[in-house]
């Protein structure tokens, strides 16, 4: 079932599957006394196909890594950002097309001439191939793969992702400690196939191990944003019921006080509460249709996008006023790419309304206006701070100001951080107000590394 849930998985199963008939390229040159040599020879140079290959997928599963990955640090270095590169589509076509030279060359006698019965110094008796003038390619074609698992090695440290960078980290590991070396005892007559053999057992048990590990903790953070989507979807119920309430009781009350707004025995004191009654129905029933609003507003089309892009779309949004107000933005930023699964729109109005909130906090008087957004990545989660340089939030007042209709100013009708909040945990993250003093503000959002809708 593991195997059956994502792009990777298939692959990293393919790739067992190659070690395997890697095996059998080794086994078959002991069932000399069993088959006919000819036989023997046609499938040695048969399944030759498995550690030829298994090059090929070890390249292609770091490619989709990388390519699939939600976040990538930038390249610090002119050689990583070379090393980067290499992983395209032209470049697994090249792997392609040269590891099937390499097989097809173990078929004719320029890679593999025959096979001669090697004596083990027991009462056992194999064979070993006679390699022709061409066999030091195959030998630099698996060399190669030691240099490939170190390049792929140095690439996984740009991976932020902490389980997909373990994963990559163990999967080199393994495979050069526990395949190639013992593999290329293979090459030694007086050695055989059991180095090899010995290798593959704890190789399968290793990388399953840290598959298993792997999807665990993908599949652990997948289960955690969706009880948290339960309780966002069970409390938005709960809301929308006790609106309807609010509202079917209210207009009992409208009704109630209309027919004795008609009553002859009514004094104008009476009439007078009445009115304010009245009123007070009025305002509770724009309210409730306010509210009714908000709540609607959920309903979200969740696309994969980049957010850096959102981001700094946000900033270009809000430059007119920053400008207007000697206020200077700052985007810090070490990911290559950051992507999420969220309505861009919504986001994107996020970031407008906390700059923009924090352009009017900042003080005509204050010699430094600066906002600075800046992201970094903690258990899983994308971590977003927003600092100004505003004349910051009282303490008692960090939670209420994400309620709707409370404003702590004289520009707004308090529904701008509301939004930002409600937003926020629709997209299964979270807001909230870590510091603030007369000298700014400090946000920290939170948003889920893989998306919400991205188990893989």
């Amino acid at each position: 079932m593991i195997y059956k849930e994502s792009k990777v998985s298939s692959v990293l199963f393919i790739y067992m599957a190659l070690i395997t008939i890697w095996q059998f390229n080794v086994g078959i040159l002991y069932f000399g006394n069993v088959l006919p040599e000819n036989v023997v020879l046609f499938l040695f140079k048969l399944f030759r196909a498995g550690p030829t290959l298994s090059i090929i997928v070890v390249f292609y599963l770091t490619y989709i890594f990388i390519k699939d990955q939600p976040a990538m640090l930038k390249e610090s270095s002119g050689l990583t950002k070379t090393l980067l590169k290499l992983f395209n589509k032209k470049a697994l076509v090249f792997f392609s097309i040269w590891s099937g030279i390499i097989y097809l060359i173990n078929w004719t006698n320029m890679g593999i001439k025959g096979l001669r019965l090697q004596d083990t110094n027991s009462t056992t008796f194999i064979h070993f191939p006679e390699y022709g003038p061409l066999a030091w390619l195959y030998i630099v074609h698996m060399s190669s793969f030691i240099v490939f698992l170190l390049v792929v090695y140095v690439v996984s440290q740009k991976i932020a992702n902490q389980n997909f960078k373990a994963f990559l980290k163990g999967f080199c590991l393994h495979s050069f400690i526990w395949l190639i070396v013992p593999g290329f005892l293979n090459f030694s007559p007086e050695t055989g196939a059991i180095p090899s053999s010995i290798g593959v057992v704890i190789f399968s048990a290793a990388i399953v191990h840290e598959f298993i590990k792997l999807s665990t903790n993908l599949k652990e953070n997948y289960y955690q944003l969706m009880e948290r989507q339960k309780k966002l979807d069970y409390t938005g119920n709960l809301a929308g019921s006790l609106i309807h309430e609010v509202k079917n009781t209210n207009e009992i009350i409208k009704g109630f006080s209309k027919s004795l707004n008609n009553s002859e025995t009514m004094t104008e004191q009476n009439k007078g509460s009445l009115e304010m009654i009245q009123k007070s129905s009025e305002h509770l029933g724009k309210l409730v249709n306010n509210y009714k609003g908000y709540m609607k507003s959920s309903d979200q089309v969740m696309k994969k996008e980049d957010l850096e892009s959102i981001i700094g779309q946000a900033m270009d949004f809000s430059s007119a006023m920053g400008k207007e107000n000697n206020v200077e933005m700052e985007f810090v930023n070490p990911f290559k790419q950051l992507t999420v699964y969220v309505n861009r729109t919504n986001l994107e109005q996020v970031f407008i309304n906390l700059i923009k909130n924090s352009i009017e906090a900042m003080p005509d008087d204050r010699e430094k206006k600066e906002i600075t957004i800046s992201t970094g990545i903690d258990n899983g989660m994308i971590i977003i701070h927003l600092l100004d340089t505003g004349k910051g939030i009282n303490p008692e007042n960090w939670q209420s100001v994400f309620d709707p209709f409370i404003s702590f100013g004289d520009r707004g009708m308090g529904m701008g951080l509301p939004f930002v909040k409600k937003t926020i945990i629709e997209h299964l993250g979270n807001i909230e107000i870590i510091d603030s003093s007369p000298k700014g503000t400090h946000f920290r959002i939170e948003l889920p590394l893989n998306g919400a809708l991205n188990m893989n």
